[in-house]
């Protein structure tokens, strides 16, 4: 993937089979972990052939030290890996160095390089397309900048193997980000627009948020009925039919939106997007347009994979806390998911260490339904509360299609019918309990016979 002065160009790629790479990470202290950064070089079609990692501070030349890097090139050589992945923000000086050192055509790849090349893979909707070209310029800009400070210095326009700078560059790289997120503005005008017109229907919204892989699809699928959101004309590109369910980050890029079986309300509960570890602010708001998903719904329902460490768990539930409550007012439900994995006595251990960041989590198996049932409950106690009403309508026509109309728009306890009226007790959101009274208000009595 490379950026451009016109947008980003992907160039052709060798097939899964020929996609080997070797991952590398430094850490300042303790052990370096690479779960992760190989599940994501799985997901960008990476077959991950060596792995290395060094305990050191960051040599400002190398991210690594200098012999660690001699036994990344012999790593590379004895895989015969054709790319590099460092799970680092490794600089443009420190990846022209070290690709410097690695066999010919070998590819140096850092984390935010390799995460933009998996969300260009998934962007399949206008909205995500522009999301990701805007992550990517963003990326860009200061190395953008950081070519024309060292080319000024030096006087060499292709100092360091940096490319020639053109200060017109920076100005279209700029230029586009303006556009773009003016383009996103207007897409999420339109998507604000929709949710409060779902409001205004009857609709509570319910929003899955959580950390890729932490099952947020199969539980949609497990919590959604059989029917699609149906918007007809309407429809907006990434409402997709489906939620899919396959180990694999990133499998929902967009959101996906569907219709959710609740005893009482009509819930309208949408995936979107999961987080991931040590993202920078900038890509963050990149995807700003697809969060708002969940900044923006009546309940977020915050997954977390219990069958992780409860270390990982602790830190992904903080993370995530931060992430939300910097914009998000609507109430969270923690829902630990996966406890069909979990040893007997497990879940209860994992409640305790996780109390203060998880005080009353819902324990569910999105797997084999273990739960889904209370979590159902859980997410009607927890959205707005609705509204009590009791109407007395004349027996008509109209007054047949308003009675219609609050069973679509609400839940009717008792319905009874005496002396050409009709009584209707029902609970239903305070907007639609306005409507109902103004369109009770306005029906004529009942012609006598």
């Amino acid at each position: 993937m490379t950026g451009s002065a016109e947008g980003v160009d992907i160039d052709a790629e060798p097939t899964a089979a020929e996609r080997r790479a070797v991952v590398a990470k430094r850490v300042e202290s303790g052990s370096a972990d690479l779960t992760e950064i190989t599940q994501l070089a799985a997901a960008a079609g990476y077959d991950v052939v060596g792995e290395l990692t060094q305990t050191r501070t960051e040599d400002a030349a190398f991210m690594f030290g200098k012999g660690k890097v001699a036994e990344l090139r012999d790593l590379v050589r004895r895989t015969e890996a054709n790319a590099v992945i460092v799970d680092n923000d490794v600089g443009p000086y420190q990846t022209f160095n070290i690709g410097g050192e690695l066999p010919e055509g070998v590819e140096v790849i850092d984390r935010f390089t390799l995460i933009l090349e998996i969300f260009g893979q998934r962007a399949n909707t206008r909205k995500a397309q522009l999301q990701v070209e805007l992550a990517e310029l963003r990326y860009e800009l200061p190395r953008a900048e950081a070519k024309a400070s060292l080319a000024k210095r030096d006087e060499r326009p292709g100092f360091m193997g940096l490319g020639e700078y053109d200060e017109s560059v920076e100005r279209d790289i700029k230029r586009q980000i303006s556009e773009i997120r003016d383009e996103l503005e207007s897409i999420a005008a339109k998507e604000e627009a929709r949710r409060e017109q779902r409001r205004d229907s009857g609709f509570d919204l319910v929003a899955l948020a959580g950390y890729t892989n932490a099952g947020k699809s199969t539980l949609m699928r497990r919590l959604a009925a059989e029917i699609d959101v149906d918007e007809n004309a309407e429809r907006h590109p990434d409402l997709d039919t489906t939620a899919e369910s396959q180990d694999m980050l990133f499998t929902t890029l967009g959101t996906t939106t569907r219709r959710a079986e609740m005893e009482k309300r009509d819930v309208l509960l949408t995936d979107t997007v999961g987080f991931i570890a040590d993202l920078p602010h900038w890509l963050v708001e990149s995807f700003e347009s697809t969060l708002d998903s969940v900044y923006r719904a009546d309940l977020v329902l915050l997954v977390v994979d219990a069958s992780e460490s409860v270390e990982a768990m602790r830190e992904k539930l903080v993370t995530s806390h931060d992430t939300l409550y910097e914009r998000n007012e609507a109430p969270i439900v923690t829902v630990f998911n996966k406890v069909d994995r979990l040893a007997p006595g497990e879940l209860a251990d994992k409640r305790a260490a996780l109390s203060g960041v998880a005080p009353d989590p819902v324990a569910v198996s999105a797997k084999t339904g273990a739960g889904v049932a209370e979590l159902r409950d859980r997410v009607e106690s927890e959205l707005p509360e609705w509204e009590r009403e009791r109407l007395v309508l004349p027996l008509s026509d109209d007054a047949m299609s308003l009675v219609s109309w609050i069973h679509d728009h609400g839940h009717v306890e008792e319905e009874t019918y005496a002396d050409d009226q009709v009584a209707l007790d029902f609970e239903a959101k305070p907007s639609i309990v306005a409507r109902a009274r103004s369109k009770a208000a306005g029906l004529a009595p009942a012609e006598s016979t």
